[in-house]
């Protein structure tokens, strides 16, 4: 039965004999035609309705004195129609099959031939512009657009045919609608976009700007919104629980807020608070809302034709109920609710008692999507049915990102509608369980592959787009495809993985930071995965570069692989989950290094002469990949970075002159004449009262000694902490900052030149010089009391430290310091302790020494190359820069060879080690500093210490143990007691000879 009411039309719309209609009160009509009303609409000039899948036409009068045309079917052939929507003057109808038809003015209905190959699952009318939702998610627009109703940007003119908007690809949509001339789309997560005309608020943004392209509605983030309906200036959502929200014009009441007010927000309809309506219709300026359960239709808005039903002709800006005869309750349920321009429907049916009668929800509105049931399907009907008709099915959903990405929506305790920058809405179980059955069936994994990767990966370059335009739900598809790709046959892996890789490159960088959070948030266990599919195919990548012919191709698909894993151990680190450096660590990259050092043996080899130009053609290629390799750091471990560094080219040389007795004060000078260029070449340092030219004796004895003065207290370049036994810069430091600058300078030529010195700064300089934040951790590191204290107030109770009063600040480097300024004279509460700490550490770490720690930075990096420092972690350029304390003397041994008369075996050599073991702890330092240079162990440990053991030529028993520290050569002479050997050896070691004297 179709109730209807509002302004005077034809008795019974033509749908049955005059005298069956019956009039219920001086306000609703009803007909019972013999054929059961499927569907209707009702435009300003035009109602059409779906009788027995047919569809039939009424002209509606223009003015008062025009007449209503006459109810004329539609000739549509065999085409079934299944929906109607209405505009002004025209309309669009929807058969099965997803096949669009348009309605003229002159009523003729033609098919919609653009999208005669599209499979079309919703259409929706404004005065003058339509919209169409097809099966794989995409939305086509056509019609005028003089107020941007069409969504495909500024500029564009209307369009008779449909066109695709783009920027809404990959949102799983669940509705669209349209209304006078504004649109709006809603996705299955309740996200909502507007565009279009917006004079009155009618999109819901706060303003009365029009938009033209899809703009997200933000105020209804998180309102579960499960429908949306246009007016011709007003708009209203229905959430799930039954909340009604409206907004836009206001004039005639149509918000229901009790005042003609326009509202440029969405806001609820207090009147219906807990009445959980089930429906909301608009009209051109009247709103009807259904509550199913107690069987009532409430109206407000304009009433000036009986469009209320509620026996009055004036507006009303609360819901009032529609004077429905309470023996409906009985015998008829409530089907659906139609507005239209002046007029209300309401489709009742009977209640025989049997659900059957009552309207089952539409399945076939929906985007396809991929579930459990889809996937068994497949299975069961690819060996049954025609294969072709299943590999049709399998590229509807993974061509679409859109459908994929309204799969596997956790619906418990409706999370997906919490989807956010912070929340993907995704069930991860339901994902793994359903691909992982996917899998099992060779033939269909095959077809999806194929699918994946021509269609749906070429695709997704949508979302580099400019960000405003795209839903964070379309993300979601970022973290389907790696589980998708984890499952499907290895040979495919590659291909897939490469395209993926470069599709992540290509997000812009809003969406690239929403991507890393998703990913941090992933399941351990999922995270582990993705990061194990990148590790794998990266490292089989190097491996094959390190083996194969050169490839030019392999060095960029490397690159991109490295680049995403870097992006996950990034993500990793801010995560603070159970992924450890390990899990990016490729070993591989030594066998390219190996590779490489033997190609430039085989270069410099005599006997491959005539192979120089091929070999260096393979040194170029190896060179070039290891260059790029360099941006992505995780993928070194320890020995490869150095390596690595150990092999940079220097193309040229920087020489310092200077005095051994001015050794600070000359290095300073020359260091501020020499410019950034000069800076990166390998250093050569020459003393002006040394006759003899030793470079890396020299440089070595350097460091040492200029690191030693500036270590000393009264340089007055550090304050140090309680226990004297790390350094850091003073807050007023008595300098001038220059000086910091050059200090600077000189540690980054240590760097650059491979030579450990004794700088005992905190893990806070190595992070700050990463742009790493500084911890607590850090503070305490140096202070060990203070960052003690601080720890105490994280754990202090609210009374605890209402007891204690304490105050907002920090006394430092001899001063009080107030940690929030803009309140002088706060104390530290429960609610603002972390802050406080936080604060505490800032300020020590940062604010305190800004300046200083900025000039030293600038000097860092003119000293060495950045590229090379950011390779490494901080622990790991604190161990490269300063070496550890790590002494395994045993290591040292086992490492040392023997040359020319030495072995072993030989008396000298036992005797040598037995001297050593009585050596004191001091004295071995000094033998190591007496061997190499330095006094401290390498990063890599003692094993990089490689001892040569060889005899003192036409040595006596006088001659004390020489070495040659750039080689770490011992020469001893042969001819000694034990006792004498150890005598002579002391000597040596409290004298440094051998070293620099």
């Amino acid at each position: 039965m179709l109730c209807y009411w509002g302004a005077q039309v034809r008795e019974g719309f033509g749908l049955t004999q005059l005298d069956k209609v019956k009039h219920v009160n001086d306000v609703i009509r009803c007909v019972c035609p013999t054929s059961e009303i499927q569907d209707m609409s009702a435009g300003k000039y035009v109602v059409g309705f779906i009788r027995n899948e047919k569809v039939s036409i009424l002209r509606l009068r223009g003015d008062n004195n025009g007449h209503d045309g006459k109810l004329k079917p539609l000739n549509l052939k065999k085409d079934r129609i299944k929906s109607i929507a209405c505009g002004e003057s025209g309309g669009v109808v929807l058969a099965h099959g997803g096949k669009v038809f348009i309605i003229s003015k002159s009523t003729l209905c033609t098919p919609l031939k653009d999208l005669a190959h599209r499979h079309v699952v919703q259409i929706s009318c404004g005065d003058q512009h339509s919209m169409a939702l097809t099966q794989e998610g995409q939305v086509f627009v056509w019609g005028k657009n003089s107020h941007g109703q069409l969504g495909l940007g500024e500029g564009r003119s209307g369009s008779q045919t449909p066109q695709h908007v783009q920027c809404l690809d990959g949102v799983p949509l669940a509705q669209i609608s349209a209304g006078g001339d504004h649109s709006f789309v809603l996705s299955l997560s309740g996200v909502v976009f507007g565009w279009g005309k917006n004079s009155s608020g009618q999109l819901g943004l706060g303003d009365t700007t029009d938009r033209h392209v899809p703009t997200i509605v933000r105020s209804l983030n998180g309102k579960k919104t499960q429908f949306i309906s246009c007016g011709g200036e007003h708009t209203a959502t229905l959430s799930k629980g039954g909340t009604v929200f409206t907004f836009g014009s206001g004039v005639y009441g149509q918000l229901g807020h009790n005042t003609l007010k326009d509202e440029h927000r969405p806001q609820v309809v207090a009147e219906l608070w807990g009445s959980k309506v089930s429906q909301v219709k608009c009209g051109r300026h009247h709103t009807l809302v259904l509550v199913g359960s107690s069987k009532r239709i409430y109206s407000f808005g304009c009433g000036m034709q009986v469009q209320l039903g509620n026996g009055q002709m004036i507006n009303q800006s609360v819901p009032s109920p529609v004077l429905l005869p309470a023996e409906f309750n009985d015998k008829y349920t409530i089907g659906k609710l139609f507005a239209g321009e002046n007029h209300s429907f309401a489709l009742f049916y009977k209640v025989p008692g049997n659900k059957s009668s009552k309207p089952k929800s539409n399945q076939s509105r929906r985007i396809v999507t991929l579930d459990d049931k889809l996937v068994d399907q497949w299975a069961s009907e690819c060996k049954s049915k025609s294969w072709k008709a299943i590999k049709n099915k399998i590229y509807k959903v993974f061509s679409s990102a859109a459908s994929l990405n309204g799969s596997f929506l956790k619906t418990s305790y409706d999370e997906h509608y919490q989807t956010s920058a912070e929340v993907s809405g995704l069930d991860f179980e339901l994902v793994k369980k359903t691909l992982a059955k996917l899998s099992m069936d060779e033939r269909v994994m095959s077809q999806v592959v194929k699918t994946v990767h021509g269609t749906l990966l070429p695709s997704l370059n949508i979302l580099s787009v400019d960000p405003s335009l795209v839903s964070v739900e379309v993300l979601r598809v970022y973290l389907l495809l790696p589980e998708l790709i984890r499952v499907c046959q290895e040979q495919h892996r590659a291909k897939l993985l490469d395209a993926f890789a470069s599709n992540i490159l290509q997000l812009n960088s809003d969406a690239l930071k929403v991507l890393e959070t998703y990913w941090s948030k992933l399941p351990d266990d999922c995270l582990k995965g993705l990061v194990k599919l990148f590790h794998k195919e990266t490292s089989n990548s190097i491996g094959r570069i390190a083996v194969d012919d050169i490839n030019l191709n392999a060095p960029k698909r490397l690159e991109q692989l490295a680049q995403v894993l870097q992006m996950f151990y990034k993500v990793c680190c801010n995560a603070h989950n159970k992924i450890t450096k390990s899990n990016f660590i490729i070993n591989e990259i030594n066998d390219l290094l190996d590779t490489l050092q033997s190609i430039t043996e085989d270069l410099n080899n005599p006997l491959h002469n005539r192979n120089r130009p091929a070999l260096m053609i393979l040194i170029n290629y190896y060179d070039q990949t290891l260059k790029k390799l360099k941006s992505f750091p995780c993928i070194f471990n320890l020995e490869a970075k150095c390596r690595f560094m150990k092999n940079k080219l220097h193309p040229s040389f920087y020489k310092l002159v200077l005095r051994r007795t001015a050794l600070l004060d000359d290095c300073f000078r020359e260091l501020k004449k020499s410019n950034d260029q000069d800076l990166k070449g390998l250093l050569v340092v020459h003393y002006a009262d040394d006759v003899t030219y030793r470079s890396d004796v020299s440089k070595r004895d350097f460091f040492l000694n200029v690191f030693k003065d500036l270590r000393e207290p009264d340089s007055q370049f550090f304050m140090y902490n309680d226990k004297k036994t790390m350094i850091w810069f003073p807050t007023q430091p008595s300098l001038e900052k220059e000086k910091y600058l050059l200090l600077g300078i000189l540690c980054g030529l240590a760097f650059n030149n491979n030579c450990v010195v004794h700088l005992p700064f905190p893990l806070a300089l190595f992070k700050k010089l990463l742009n790493v934040k500084p911890t607590l951790q850090d503070l305490k590191e140096f202070d060990t009391v203070l960052g003690q204290s601080l720890e105490h107030v994280l754990k202090y109770s609210n009374d605890v430290l209402e007891e204690m009063e304490m105050p907002f600040t920090v006394t430092w480097d001899g001063r009080e310091v107030e940690l929030d300024p803009t309140n002088p004279g706060n104390i530290v509460t429960n609610s603002n302790k972390t802050e406080f700490v936080d604060n505490c550490v800032d300020y020590i770490l940062n604010k305190s020494v800004e300046e200083v720690f900025e000039e030293f930075k600038t000097g860092f990096f003119k000293g060495c190359d950045r590229d090379l420092v950011v390779m490494f972690e901080p622990e790991e350029l604190r161990g490269l820069l300063g070496g550890n304390e790590d002494y395994d003397w045993d290591i040292l041994k086992q490492n040392t060879t023997y040359e020319e008369l030495l072995y072993a075996e030989h008396l000298t050599v036992i005797s040598f080690w037995q001297v050593f073991e009585e050596l004191t702890s001091n004295q071995k330092k000094t033998f190591l500093l007496f061997l190499t240079g330095f006094d401290r162990v390498p990063i890599l440990g003692m094993s990089e210490v490689k001892m040569r053991v060889r005899n003192l030529f036409n040595s006596t028993e006088e001659h004390l143990p020489q070495a040659l520290t750039c080689h770490s050569l011992l020469e001893l002479p042969i001819h000694q007691s034990r006792a004498k050997l150890k005598e002579k050896l002391i000597e040596a070691l409290n004298h440094k000879r051998g070293f620099w004297e």
